[in-house]
């Protein structure tokens, strides 16, 4: 599986290359010639205009991927809509936008409007996230379990709240389906609007959980750096005996697959052409996008290479 991905991103790599190349090409034979009409389309994978709806778990990376992929193709004029995942999908059957990050790729029925159109998607992995517990640090829970996540769930525990960002967001999906539990009880469950409301809430209530995307949580921590009053809980494994135990998200864990909620998150471009989302697929693929990732904090799905320099001579 991994060898079929690395061939599928420097296939598409090269294609990129390729196309820009002759892009270039193109573009400078018409200024030689002076004959290029300035009327002709002028979109390709690295000029043009394009519309891309997010999972909003994830939005605060992909907008820096956003800005050096513009600061780069100052051509490329990329437009973002970030929604919770099932809103963001809705967005998408309506053609919204004609790409999207997402964690999971569409069932089939969800796809059957581009069967008919005859649009395959390029889909490809981009990313390891995780769904992250927090709480107000002036709580005695350091570390959250498999059951007492249930519990709450299904209201079967009331001296604490469980609070999501969203009830459409990936983070409520996935908690669901990690904790087998397919109908939610009100009783101990909260659905905020965003992720600024839960941490809002975990503040000024310390008898909660917060449930959020370990991205967001980053996001949160970079701007209240020592102000920072939300830690983040260990969660228990129990898939395997040989990683059991509680374990806190990182890029480490999510390599190691200790941390039982790693979730993958995706770029489905159903662009019909070789436009734009060619060339901004590449980009999230390729060695910059992936540094970027792995900078930002989260686990590229492939680890960008390390250039060695070896001297002769040591002075």
């Amino acid at each position: 599986m991994m060898k079929h991905r690395m061939y599928s991103m420097v296939l598409l790599c090269l294609s990129l290359l390729a196309f820009a190349s002759c892009s270039q090409q193109k573009k400078n034979e018409a200024n030689h010639t002076g004959t290029a009409d300035s009327t002709v389309a002028k979109d390709d994978i690295l000029t043009g205009e394009m519309a891309i709806i997010v999972d909003e778990a994830v939005y605060p990376l992909i907008q820096e991927q956003i800005q050096v992929f513009k600061d780069s193709y100052v051509s490329a004029n990329l437009k973002v809509k970030a929604l919770p995942e099932r809103e963001a999908i809705n967005a998408l059957l309506k053609g919204e936008g004609a790409m999207a990050i997402l964690n999971r790729t569409l069932t089939k029925e969800e796809s059957a409007g581009f069967d008919q159109r005859k649009i395959t998607p390029r889909v490809f992995p981009i990313f390891y996230d995780g769904v992250v517990f927090v709480n107000n640090i002036a709580e005695a829970d350091t570390s959250v379990t498999v059951n007492t996540l249930s519990s709450l769930l299904k209201g079967e525990l009331k001296d604490k709240t469980l609070v999501f960002d969203n009830v459409n967001s990936s983070t409520f999906r996935q908690v669901k389906e990690w904790a087998k539990v397919q109908k939610v009880s009100g009783a101990a469950v909260k659905g905020m609007k965003n992720t600024q409301e839960v941490f809002k809430y975990l503040l000024e209530n310390k008898n909660a959980i917060g449930a959020i995307s370990y991205g967001q949580y980053i996001d949160y921590r970079r701007k209240f750096g020592e102000e920072n009053k939300i830690r983040i809980l260990s969660l228990q494994n129990m898939e395997t005996a040989e990683k059991s135990g509680y374990f806190k998200p990182s890029q480490s864990t999510f390599a190691t697959g200790e941390y039982p909620l790693k979730t993958e998150f995706y770029v489905l471009n159903y662009q019909p052409n070789m436009g734009l989302g060619i060339g901004f697929s590449a980009f999230l693929t390729g060695d910059r996008g992936q540094r970027i990732v792995l900078k930002y904090g989260l686990l590229p799905t492939t680890m960008p290479g390390r250039e060695i320099i070896i001297r002769d001579n040591i002075n």
